[in-house]
């Protein structure tokens, strides 16, 4: 087995003249829990997509698993074992909790083609108890997606990642736009995953949840990653001084 469960070797993405990845050379232990962090523009949320194949590099290796991989879709990338939180949610307004949390992923009484029977009974018992397991509050969960406060639906969101983790998690700005309560339920749920295991990789700007959550920081500037630091062997200051270009850096 690999002692990575992702590594990315020369990764590039590149829109026209603007290089908006370069060269990411990237790896994550089985395990591990990593930040990835950077100012607005610095490469983050691209690389996430070049990873989970929401786009397609321009050039480079991903490595999943100990296997070359080049899914075709985020679909194939989860089907493959990874888990991913984006900015955008992915989240069907108009059904419920359970169907959102089994969407592309149902259960079936029967399955017959165009005559297939939904087992709504099984997957709503499997929401409660993914709910309970992540600790995510949701008062009436056949409530549609769209009569819910933002951080409910982010909350949903997470839940069914967390729910369905097998390889690996990638949360792209999980706590970004909730309040206190919300964001700590988010920080315990990723806690539960460092607990099972499960590897993680954190797109974060909040640098005092950055310190409290992972193993090691990585540091993106201008498409380029400047720094590889142990949490434990760096601070904030730190940081800051690559993320601003104050400090140097080469990939590590």
């Amino acid at each position: 087995m690999s002692e990575f469960i992702l590594e990315t070797r020369g990764l590039t993405k590149r829109y026209g003249g603007v290089h908006a990845l370069e060269d990411a050379n990237f790896n994550l232990r089985h395990g591990e829990h990593v930040a990835v962090v950077g100012d607005n523009g610095a490469g983050k949320s691209t690389f996430v997509r070049q990873i989970t194949a929401v786009e397609q590099r321009s050039a480079g290796d991903v490595i999943f698993d100990g296997q070359p991989v080049h899914f075709a879709g985020p679909l194939q990338a989860r089907e493959s074992g990874i888990e991913t939180v984006f900015q955008t949610l992915a989240l069907a307004d108009d059904l419920d909790v359970p169907s959102n949390l089994f969407l592309g992923r149902e259960l079936f009484k029967l399955k017959l083609g165009p005559f297939s029977i939904l087992d709504r009974k099984a997957m709503r018992e499997k929401t409660l108890e993914a709910l309970k397991t992540t600790a995510v509050k949701i008062p009436n969960i056949d409530n549609p997606i769209r009569n819910m406060s933002g951080g409910q639906r982010q909350c949903v969101s997470i839940a069914r990642t967390a729910a369905f983790a097998s390889k690996l998690v990638i949360m792209d700005e999980p706590t970004a736009a909730l309040g206190v309560q919300e964001t700590a339920q988010v920080e315990n749920i990723i806690r539960g995953l460092k607990a099972r295991g499960v590897p993680l990789i954190l797109v974060s700007h909040n640098l005092r949840q950055v310190f409290d959550l992972v193993d090691r920081i990585v540091v993106f500037r201008r498409g380029r990653i400047v720094a590889s630091l142990r949490r434990d062997e760096t601070d904030g200051n730190d940081i800051v001084s690559y993320i601003t270009g104050v400090k140097g850096g080469v990939e590590v």
